[in-house]
């Protein structure tokens, strides 16, 4: 299980627990990593923008072939002179500057369709990820300082306004420290994305959930590497950056009681979600309640039903090894009285087909097949 604590701490702005929530039952999915990246995978590319290239890229030339008798190859050249473009190679994907073979084309399957019950599995597993403190120090989240995750914050967050609020309340929980990495971090990327107006390349930060926008967009927006969703809006691109779970979240009060009711429980289905509850078929959820099986199997129901076992003591000699019923006749009758009559009537069978055999050898020997034949060509 993700999460074993029954109640996380509820914290105001200046860091103090000001009271405790029950921890939604979504925390408790099991994480099931695999699906994530599958799922992730499919949504990324659901990000993309169709390019190709020009139809008429390669072939805007005057080419055509010398023939023969030049000593060269009759590709077709680029006419005209003055310049080293002409008598060059033209109008073969072989040739530089000509056509590509097999151009880009937008009409290719850029856009995946993905399963809804997958989709919704796969947030529950990296929503239950974000409370394993484990998971969140892999990624390289600074949360060493924290004293609980998943971190709960007071309503008042949603209503600020200035980055400064915003600052002082992630200094007050002790999650600073992970807004500083995301700074330091920063740096020019390598190769020509660096002029496709991507010139930065930077960590990730904490991840702001909030149920209502009342400032709380405007307040923490400028942070490098903080991100700011809605609980009703939360996308696996943002809790599962590059496929691998263990998010950093802050919640709001609000939206960390409105979890129960986006994702259900193991009691009732959710309210939002329609057909989906975490004990579904798309979720599944353990296969016993009680995992300790020495309990079970010593406990007054079930020894009540066992049959009594013989003791040493009672019986004429000590226990000794089970035996195999393949191999031991007598205990294959107790187990099954009607093997002995099987065995006894494929003993009979087998002795009949003996003497069946016996009696067809002492027969007269037979005729060979070319006498056989004559004799039945000159039968009446």
């Amino acid at each position: 299980m993700a999460a074993a604590r029954p109640t996380v701490n509820v914290r105001g702005v200046d860091g103090a627990a000001a009271g405790s929530l029950p921890l939604p039952a979504v925390f408790t999915a099991p994480i099931r990593t695999d699906v994530v990246e599958a799922i992730h995978k499919n949504m990324a590319k659901n990000k993309r923008q169709p390019y190709a290239v020009s139809n008429t890229a390669g072939m805007e030339n005057s080419a055509h072939s010398w023939g023969t008798g030049r000593a060269v190859a009759r590709i077709p050249r680029v006419g005209g002179g003055g310049t080293h473009r002409s008598g060059q190679a033209a109008g073969s994907n072989a040739a530089r500057g000509a056509w590509m073979y097999s151009p880009t084309k937008v009409w290719r399957r850029w856009f995946v369709k993905i399963n809804q019950a997958q989709r919704r599995y796969a947030t529950a597993s990296a929503l239950a990820a974000t409370a394993m403190p484990s998971l969140l120090l892999a990624r390289g989240h600074r949360v060493e300082g924290l004293e609980e995750v998943p971190v709960v914050v007071n309503d008042s967050a949603e209503s600020f306004t200035k980055t400064k609020e915003a600052v002082a309340l992630l200094q007050a929980v002790k999650a600073y420290p992970d807004v500083v990495k995301v700074s330091n971090s920063r740096k020019v990327r390598a190769g020509v994305g660096k002029i496709r107006n991507r010139r930065h390349k930077q960590r990730r930060g904490p991840l702001v959930v909030y149920n209502e926008d009342k400032g709380i967009v405007k307040a923490f927006r400028n942070l490098p590497g903080v991100e700011i969703v809605s609980v009703h809006r939360l996308n696996l691109l943002q809790l599962a950056p590059g496929g691998h779970v263990g998010r950093f979240c802050i919640w709001t009060e609000s939206a960390f009681k409105a979890l129960d009711t986006i994702f259900g429980t193991y009691e009732k289905p959710s309210e939002l979600k329609k057909g989906f509850s975490l004990p579904s078929v798309s979720l599944p959820s353990a296969k016993i309640s009680q995992t300790d099986v020495t309990r079970i199997i010593n406990s007054s129901e079930i020894q009540s039903a066992v049959r009594p076992v013989k003791s040493a003591a009672t019986t004429k000699r000590p226990f000794t090894q089970k035996k195999n019923p393949l191999r031991n006749r007598g205990v294959l009758f107790r187990l099954n009285p009607y093997a002995q009559t099987a065995i006894r009537a494929s003993i009979r069978q087998q002795k009949q087909h003996i003497d069946g055999k016996l009696k067809t050898d002492k027969r007269e020997k037979k005729l060979p097949a070319g006498e056989a034949f004559l004799e039945q060509l000159h039968a009446p």
